[in-house]
C-alpha cells in the first residue's frame, strides 16, 4: 500500500468553507499525498479565493489537521446526500464513494485515481542503467501483460535469475508501467543483472480482489511454463537469459503482500515442470488484523486506513481484515512454514506505519519451523517506499542494493 498510514495521524475529514489561500491549499494536499503525485489537472484550483465547498473545490475533501481522534483516519467517505464533481471534460458527475487520498468512485461506476505517477513508455538501453525493457501480453483472456527488463550483458547468451516483481499501490494504484516503479527496476536490474518480470495485474475497485493474485500467479506459471517440458516458447529474452534456478519473487507494500501470498502458492502447488522458487524478498509489506500487536501505537486496527483498503479491495473476504492474505498471522492462517521458496527478506523502515506487522511477520516465519533463510532490514528514519518515492537519496540507494545483494546471493 504505497502511503504512508503514519501521516494521517491527527486529521480529520471535513469540507473547509474559510476563505483559503492557494499555498495552503498545496500544504494540505502534501500532508495527505505524502509523496504521491496528484494529477493536478483534476485537482484544479479555483482562480478566485472564495469559500471552498465540495461543488467548488471538484468534490475534494481537504484535511483539517485539527481532531478529537488522533488515530483517526477515516477518509472514506460515502455520500447518501449528491455530491458533485466534475471530470477532467468538465462533465458533472455524482460522487457514490471516495477512499481518500486513493481514488473516488462515481455513481455511473467510473473510477477516477488521485495518485499514480505517470505511464513511461519502455526503453531500449536506458543510458542511465544500461537496461533494456519491454512491454509484453501475458495473457489476452484475461488481460495480464508486464514489462520485462533485461540488464546490459558483456555475454551475449549468459544466463542470469529472473525476478517476478509486483508493484505496490493499496491493489488499487499505479502500475508496471509508472514512472517510480520503472525507474526502481532500472536500477534494480542494473545492479543485480537479473531479467526482471513486471506484473500489470488487474485492480481494485473494478477488480476486487483475489483477482490480482489470480492473475499474479498466472504470470509467475507463465514464466516457469518457458522451462517446463512441452511449455512455450514466447519470450526471447527469458529463453535466451533466464536461469530458472534461480527463480525469485518480490514486491513492495501491496505487492509485498501479493509476493508472499504468491509464495504460499506455490508451496502448496509447486510450479510447473517441478521449477523451484529460490527467494522472496517483501519491502515495506501491506499486513494487517483486526487486533493491536506488540510495540504498535494503533489501538484501534479496524479504524485504520489500511483497514478501509482491504475492505475497497476485498470487500467479500472470509474473515475480513483477518483473512489470511492480509493477516498471514491470524489463528486460522497456514503455517508460514509452507512458503514456496528456500530465502525470504523482509525489509521495514522505522516510520512506517505497516512497520510492526512487517517485523511480526518476519518473526512468524521465524518461529513457524521454515526450513530457510530469513533475513529482517530495518532502515532508520524512513518512511513507507522510500526506496521508491525518494528514489535519489542515500537510504534509498543502499536498500536497493541490499535487495540486489539478495537477488546475487
Amino acid at each position: 500500500m504505497m502511503s504512508n498510514a503514519s501521516s494521517f495521524l491527527g486529521i480529520s475529514t471535513k469540507t473547509i468553507r474559510a476563505p483559503i489561500h492557494y499555498p495552503i491549499l498545496e500544504k494540505l494536499l502534501s500532508v495527505f499525498s505524502n509523496g504521491f503525485h496528484y494529477q493536478r489537472n483534476r485537482l484544479r484550483v479555483p482562480s478566485s479565493y472564495h469559500s471552498l465547498q465540495r461543488s467548488q473545490s471538484h468534490g475534494l475533501t481537504i484535511c483539517d489537521p485539527i481532531s478529537s481522534n488522533p488515530r483517526n483516519k477515516f477518509l472514506l467517505q460515502t455520500h447518501h446526500q449528491c455530491s458533485r464533481s466534475e471530470t477532467i471534460d468538465s462533465v458533472p458527475k455524482e460522487i457514490d464513494t471516495e477512499l481518500l487520498p486513493f481514488l473516488r468512485i462515481y455513481k455511473d461506476g467510473s473510477v477516477e485515481r488521485l495518485m499514480g505517477s505517470p505511464y513511461v513508455p519502455p526503453t531500449l538501453d536506458d543510458p542511465d542503467s544500461g537496461v533494456s525493457s519491454n512491454d509484453i501480453t501475458i495473457s489476452q483472456n484475461p488481460l495480464i501483460s508486464a514489462r520485462l527488463f533485461l540488464p546490459k550483458l558483456n555475454e551475449p547468451h549468459k544466463k542470469i535469475p529472473i525476478l517476478v516483481y509486483y508493484h505496490g499501490g493499496a491493489f488499487c494504484v499505479e502500475s508496471a508501467f509508472s514512472f517510480d516503479h520503472h525507474r526502481f527496476l532500472n536500477s534494480l536490474v542494473s545492479q543485480a543483472k537479473v531479467v526482471a518480470v513486471s506484473v500489470e495485474y488487474r485492480m481494485a475497485p473494478e477488480h476486487s480482489l483475489p483477482i490480482a493474485y489470480d492473475d499474479s500467479w498466472a504470470a509467475l506459471n507463465w514464466v516457469a511454463l518457458h522451462f517446463a517440458d512441452n511449455g512455450i516458447n514466447e519470450e526471447p529474452w527469458l529463453i535466451s537469459h533466464g536461469d530458472p534456478n534461480r527463480l525469485f519473487l518480490g514486491g513492495d507494500s501491496a505487492g509485498a503482500n501479493i509476493a508472499h501470498n504468491v509464495a504460499m502458492r506455490v508451496g502448496k502447488e509447486g510450479l510447473p515442470n517441478g521449477i523451484n522458487l529460490l527467494g522472496v524478498f517483501l519491502t515495506h509489506p501491506f499486513f494487517w488484523g483486526s487486533k493491536p500487536i506488540e510495540g504498535d501505537p494503533c489501538e484501534e486496527p479496524e479504524k485504520d486506513l489500511a483497514c478501509l483498503v482491504w475492505d475497497m479491495a476485498y470487500p467479500s473476504a472470509p474473515g475480513g481484515i483477518d483473512n489470511p492474505m492480509i493477516n498471514p498471522v491470524a489463528p486460522e492462517a497456514p503455517s508460514l512454514a509452507g512458503l514456496g521458496c528456500s530465502r525470504v527478506l523482509v525489509s521495514v523502515s522505522e516510520n512506517d506505519e505497516l512497520r510492526h506487522r512487517g517485523v511480526g511477520y518476519y518473526e512468524a516465519v521465524k518461529r513457524s519451523g521454515f526450513e530457510g533463510e530469513a533475513e529482517l532490514v530495518e532502515v532508520e528514519g524512513e518512511d513507507h517506499a522510500f526506496h521508491i518515492l525518494k528514489f535519489e537519496t542515500r537510504n534509498a540507494k543502499e536498500l536497493t542494493k541490499k535487495l540486489a545483494d539478495f537477488l546475487l546471493k
